[in-house]
């Protein structure tokens, strides 16, 4: 088990927190056995740390009887949503050195296994809950469901935005349309009073309507994707983190194009068969 690892949380502040670690002076002599650390990338950072630097750990600040160990490792943040907000450091050291810190002993509140399939899962989670009364297994697919609620909430939150906001765009795309044909209510009677017919106008209107909406819609996705550029880079600096803020999937590009497009033909066939059903010599204000 010599290999088996552990996660602590580190303080923010290495004096202020539970666990202090400094920099010290290479010795000439080491001892025989020097332990490792792996270390969050942020703190070696914020510290001047690198790998092979010898450092002291102990449960309390400033303690003589400190344990020295050598930074083999640096761990980088993991893109998670829910360890943003968390602004302490992390490192991972081997498990009899965290008992120690700790001062728990053999016990622990949790910890995770990895099974080698479904069945074997479903076995090892029997076992588990009936080993004794107090313990509980969950699969890692229900604890994540159980961790990430207020995340579905937002998302149902957005989801709402959503759809309010199509609602309103295509409301207020329908007055533009029915605003800008009524302008063109001389150039629609002079097309009718040469024979055109209204089927045809209202076919011009909505090709019009749907290349205008196309084309909006592509200069939507062009400054969506500047914007989400722009949003990622300022908060991943912030927080030092590989996690994407914002995404503009495939999958969003065509559905905004093909609802803009559909948006666009439905309300200028709307207002050009409006326009097209009052008479010619009405529109020209005889």
């Amino acid at each position: 088990m010599k290999h088996l690892w552990a996660r602590a949380i580190l303080g923010a502040l290495l004096c202020a927190g539970n666990l202090g670690a400094q920099v010290i002076d290479s010795a000439p002599t080491r001892p025989a056995v020097v332990r490792t650390i792996a270390l969050d990338a942020r703190l070696a950072l914020d510290e001047g740390l690198k790998l092979g630097d010898t450092v002291r750990i102990s449960a309390l600040p400033n303690d003589a009887l400190a344990e020295r160990v050598v930074v083999s490792a640096l761990l980088s943040r993991r893109a998670d949503p829910s360890e943003i907000a968390r602004q302490e450091y992390r490192a991972r050291v081997h498990l009899d050195q965290l008992q120690r810190l700790i001062s728990y002993g053999d016990r622990v509140d949790r910890f995770a296994v990895r099974s080698s399939g479904d069945s074997a899962r479903a076995s090892l989670l029997a076992v588990i809950n009936n080993a004794a009364f107090g313990f509980r297994a969950w699969p890692s697919a229900d604890i994540a469901v159980r961790t990430s609620r207020t995340f579905q909430v937002v998302r149902r939150f957005n989801r709402a935005i959503g759809v309010i906001t199509i609602v309103a765009s295509a409301a207020f795309l329908l007055c533009i349309l029915l605003l800008k044909i009524d302008e063109r209510r001389r150039d629609v009677a002079a097309l009718r009073m040469m024979g055109i017919s209204a089927s045809t106008i209202v076919r011009s209107v909505v090709l019009e309507a749907g290349i205008i909406a196309l084309l909006g819609s592509i200069a939507g996705v062009v400054f969506g994707v500047i914007v989400a550029r722009l949003v990622n880079w300022y908060f991943q600096g912030v927080h030092r983190t590989t996690l994407a803020f914002t995404l503009v999937t495939p999958e969003t590009v065509v559905f905004a194009c093909l609802l803009s497009v559909l948006l666009g033909i439905v309300a200028g066939w709307f207002a050009a068969r409006r326009l097209v059903r009052v008479p010619a010599l009405t529109l020209l204000g005889r």
